[in-house]
């Protein structure tokens, strides 16, 4: 039989709803996490589009209109005790101080593909919450992303803006060294062959790249990836990648994993992409590998810690490209997250099995 859940749902501002969801008998309040844009977003445009962009719409108001919904936001009154204590699951809610009220909760629905936050608490393992993330809805997108960054530092795209904005034609009077490169042929290295990573290795094999890859759930993968390791095997992969591109999720065997050893491994030659968690990362030890020239350059989505401080030497070295954490900030990637966030509403209304299941134990 359907269920009639309380779904406690993180927002920053008070949601208006539409018409064909005014029947949701919903207690509006506006109370989150600082930062957390990524279900502000997901949110208010669940509440704003569904009825137009999301593919079932009929069956996701209905969902809607079976739930009661309390937003738990930072303007305005926050969540009544009442309201989170009979929460059935909760969107982009994953804190200490929520868990340990909402006795019932069932189900949390992350907002993003991270979800070291809600991992690392006891209850999800002693109460054996369901946790759902967005993961394999952000690959396509972040893969995109990285190719981006690969192109701009192979052929040195960063230069010739810079020279282009002066006016001046660099043919021949470029810095020493500089030399366009193919990616054709070139070997990439993807730390993580989860959703991103394969989403990663798919275009690059596409672009003629000779692929290889770890993973931690086994050595098994697509056709397109030539050899597939464990974690363990990172540095020896490594010494043969002319890119290597950081997909893993964090849990506490990634943590600093990119570090002094990893970046002396690695060919003058090579590039560093890291669009995974940059805690993964030891930033002091990449900051050291460009400043000696063990680097050719890096491609940085994600940084340690975030945002990256004015003073930090990675905003002056030449051969970094940095993004503030959006490489899966497109209109795409949000339709799916959207389609994700409603079927899985929808499928927990109806008793379904859900999708982007997160194994807690692992972490991702």
């Amino acid at each position: 039989m359907p269920i009639r859940p309380r779904v406690l749902v993180a927002a920053v501002t008070t949601l208006s709803l539409r018409p064909r969801l005014e029947r949701c008998r919903a207690s509006l309040v506006a109370l989150l996490q600082p930062g957390n844009d990524a279900c502000r977003d997901l949110v208010r445009r669940l509440a704003a589009h569904v009825h137009a962009d999301v593919p079932g719409v009929d069956a996701a108001v209905g969902v809607i209109g079976a739930a009661e919904v309390a937003l738990h936001g930072r303007r305005g009154a926050a969540a009544t005790p009442r309201e989170i204590a009979a929460a059935d699951a909760t969107i982009g809610v994953c804190s200490a101080q929520v868990l340990a009220q909402a006795k019932q909760l069932q189900w949390i629905q992350w907002p993003a593909a991270g979800v070291e936050r809600c991992v690392q608490q006891p209850v999800m393992r002693e109460r054996h919450i369901l946790l759902t993330n967005l993961q394999r809805t952000m690959g396509p997108s972040m893969a995109e992303h990285v190719l981006g960054m690969m192109l701009v530092l192979s052929r040195h795209l960063d230069y010739f803006l810079k020279q282009q904005q002066q006016g001046h034609w660099a043919n021949d009077d470029g810095p020493q060294g500089l030399q366009l490169a193919d990616l054709e042929g070139k070997t990439v290295l993807v730390a993580g062959l989860g959703g991103i990573g394969t989403e990663v290795a798919r275009r690059a094999h596409a672009l003629g790249m000779r692929v290889t890859a770890t993973r931690a759930s086994g050595r098994t993968g697509p056709d397109y990836v030539s050899y597939v390791g464990l974690p363990d095997e990172l540095l020896k992969l490594a010494k043969d990648a002319d890119f290597v591109v950081n997909c893993t999720p964090l849990t506490p065997q990634t943590t600093g994993i990119f570090n002094k050893e990893f970046f002396a491994t690695l060919r003058p030659s090579a590039y560093f992409i890291s669009v995974g968690r940059g805690r993964s990362t030891v930033t002091a030890d990449l900051i050291a590998a460009l400043e000696s020239g063990k680097l050719a350059g890096a491609g940085l989505d994600v940084v340690d810690p975030e945002p990256l401080p004015p003073q930090s030497p990675l905003w002056h070295l030449p051969n970094v490209i940095i993004t503030p954490h959006v490489s899966a900030e497109t209109a795409v990637a949000e339709v799916q997250r959207n389609a994700v966030l409603v079927e899985n509403l929808r499928r927990y209304v109806a008793g379904e099995p859900m999708l982007s299941g997160v194994d807690i134990e692992r972490g991702y």
